[in-house]
């Protein structure tokens, strides 16, 4: 009976894909097989000094960054990260966390991350959005790799305006001083792994490496799902 609902269910409320809007096939989730072949990765995770090092290597002090996809204007990549942001797909942020728990995974370089701290949201922005999607990618990554997700720690207490709609000179000082700490000792001899979904300038991930620096014996990673291209 239970299989004659589902089928029943899909039926007449087929899933769809949520870059391209096609249904999916059985077997498919959140992503069709054709869309998922043409997000374009980065091949960074398992090679130092990689695109996303380079990029914020002179501002920050982490032991390593990586990002898994490539983001451009118009591309499926782009499709995804909107999709997780503006169209309250939650279960999308989950299943890409897992995507990325994976690579770190088999990169091998993130093998003594301690804990996921995923980048914060304002609360008034979390109320619009209804969850911060990099809080989502680290639930989809403890998944895969088994390590706890701290969100009490890095707070953003500033309301800032959105990032991407701000030009590239300006996305620095929208964000400085934004972020704050609560309970620091919880991260206090730590290795962290910072998370976001995406890297376009590194300011947001600069701010919050220093909020971050005040802490004793903390190591930084930095992971994001997606860096902005050439």
């Amino acid at each position: 009976m239970r299989a004659f609902l589902d089928s029943l269910t899909q039926t007449l409320f087929p899933c769809t894909c949520a870059c391209c809007g096609d249904v999916l096939m059985p077997g498919e989730k959140q992503i069709c097989i054709n869309c998922m072949a043409e997000l374009t990765a980065t091949l960074y995770s398992g090679h130092a000094h990689n695109r996303t090092e380079r990029l914020l290597g002179a501002r920050i002090h982490f032991l390593h960054a990586t990002s898994i996809f490539t983001f451009r204007h118009g591309n499926t990549v782009q499709r995804l990260i909107h999709a997780m942001k503006f169209h309250g797909n939650s279960e999308l942020c989950i299943q890409m966390g897992r995507q990325m728990g994976l690579e770190l995974l088999a990169s091998g370089r993130f093998d003594d991350i301690d804990l996921l701290v995923p980048v914060p949201l304002h609360w008034w922005r979390r109320i619009q959005r209804g969850y911060n999607q990099s809080e989502l990618l680290c639930r989809g990554i403890a998944q895969v790799m088994h390590r706890e997700v701290n969100t009490r720690t890095l707070r953003r207490h500033r309301y800032t305006r959105q990032q991407s709609l701000q030009a590239s000179a300006d996305r620095e000082k929208n964000v400085a001083g934004a972020f704050s700490l609560r309970h620091p000792d919880d991260l206090a001899g730590r290795h962290i792994l910072l998370v976001d979904d995406v890297l376009t300038t590194g300011a947001t991930l600069c701010s919050c490496c220093q909020a971050l620096e005040e802490i004793p014996n903390l190591t930084i990673s930095i992971a994001t799902l997606s860096v902005a291209g050439h």
